[in-house]
């Protein structure tokens, strides 16, 4: 067998990736109080979920090693804390710290010097970050983001009792994904899990659907801002294969008040209400958060997304998100930036992050990690992800974070008319092609 390829290229930003690790979830602990940050203090936002104890810990770690200089942590879901830094960086009330997901939107906070040019200043801890994802938190070659958690692939969950009961084939390719469809909607069971009223979970279908379909050249094109460049026929018959969805039932008649954040969407799969979930890596960790026993007695196993017919995408791309970056905020004092870099370079992916992360299942974007899994609780899952990285020839951030915030937001909005049924892939088509003359 041939040795898979180290090498994988990101969409849109024009990256070569070598050797990724793999995967999971979000962060959070204190209950926020919505306030923003001072100029003259530390303050951190990240995302409430099952990497919250981690975020906590490290900070707790830097507080009591810097009792004069601690940092106030506040932790919000998903959807509304998108909405809030937006509204904090705007305001010049940022925190000190700023979570993002690199792409598009840390391009707009440089433009707008929001956030502070790290280069040069980070470099402890960009030594033991994965170079390639490392990279990824730079904008025309400074450094503004550092990694601060794990990659992110998006996985193919699926309950193994209810495939084992309904004599169903976990789905490597499109026709088998179809069947099980079928199959599990005729007997009452919600096929594929999705939170729709979130939004963000249907990219991964556009995505790994236009990616199998046509190659990751055809979202470059978007990218690259050529003119039409929506109008790749990769794209329309990605859009055609989820209305054939939905008018399958694979998604059930509910998914639009099914939210991502409280992990709703996961609920479904291990109390036996849905037999599979198009998820990023994180919710591996949700999983075992909200349902150890399930995990723990084998309910739960992973695929990559199934291949398309006739497609010209390599079935062995992944979609998701490289990892997430702390930003430091223009807005702070100087020696209250000081304060962040200095933690960033002793604090932030150190061993002790590392093995908590290893912990929940999530590997962090840090260099030598292979020998960590063995004989971890996770092992089968870390491996699994890692694997389906590293042998990735193709790593496509997500879309809605390689785009701009305001053509990432027409995005959002078309496709979830589109899995309403209340547009026609033409029309997507048309409104997003007049993103690219905006």
């Amino acid at each position: 067998m041939m040795q898979p390829t180290r090498r994988a290229t990101l969409a849109g930003l024009g990256l070569t990736i070598p050797a990724l690790a793999g995967l999971s979830a979000c962060g959070g602990g204190t209950q926020p109080s919505g306030g923003g940050g001072s100029p003259s203090s530390l303050s951190v936002w990240a995302l409430t979920g099952a990497k919250e104890d981690t975020y906590q810990g490290s900070f707790d770690a830097w507080n009591e090693a810097n009792p004069d200089n601690e940092f106030a942590v506040e932790f919000f879901a998903n959807d509304s804390y998108k909405e809030k830094i937006r509204t904090a960086i705007g305001s010049g009330n940022a925190p000190t710290l700023v979570f993002n997901w690199a792409g598009g939107t840390l391009a707009d906070y440089v433009a707008n010097e929001s956030v502070v040019d790290l280069t040069g200043k980070v470099d402890d801890v960009l030594s033991r970050s994965i170079d390639s994802i490392a990279t990824i938190g730079e904008v025309d070659g400074k450094q503004y983001g550092v990694p601060n958690n794990d990659t992110q692939p998006v996985v193919l969950y699926y309950s193994t009792a209810l495939f084992e009961e309904h004599s169903v084939t976990p789905p490597t390719t499109w026709d088998e994904l179809m069947t099980a469809v079928e199959t599990f909607s005729a007997a009452g069971i919600t096929p594929i899990s999705l939170a729709g009223q979130s939004v963000w979970p249907e990219l991964m279908y556009i995505q790994y659907l236009t990616d199998r379909i046509g190659g990751e050249g055809v979202f470059q094109k978007v990218i690259d801002g050529e003119p039409d460049a929506w109008s790749d026929p990769a794209i329309t018959s990605a859009l055609e294969a989820i209305i054939e969805l939905v008018d399958a039932g694979a998604f059930g008649n509910a998914f639009g008040s099914v939210a991502a954040d409280a992990g709703a969407d996961a609920a479904l799969v291990h109390t036996g209400q849905a037999a599979m979930l198009l998820q990023g890596s994180w919710v591996y960790g949700t999983f075992k958060q909200d349902a150890p026993e399930f995990v723990a007695d084998g309910g739960l196993d992973f695929l990559n997304f199934p291949a398309k017919d006739g497609g010209t995408g390599d079935p062995a791309n992944v979609v998701g998100n490289p990892a997430n970056y702390w930003s430091v905020s223009a807005d702070a004092d100087p020696e209250v930036q000081e304060l962040a870099i200095q933690y960033l370079n002793d604090f932030n992916l150190n061993d002790d992050m590392v093995d908590s992360f290893l912990a929940m299942g999530a590997i962090p974007a840090v260099e030598g990690l292979e020998e960590k899994f063995a004989g971890l609780e996770d092992e089968a899952f870390l491996s699994f992800a890692y694997d389906m990285v590293l042998s990735a020839p193709h790593f496509q951030l997500s879309w809605d974070q390689a785009l701009a915030p305001a053509p990432a937001q027409e995005l959002l909005n078309n496709l979830s008319r589109i899995f309403l049924g209340e547009i026609q892939p033409e029309e997507f088509v048309s409104n997003m092609n007049a993103t690219l003359d905006a």
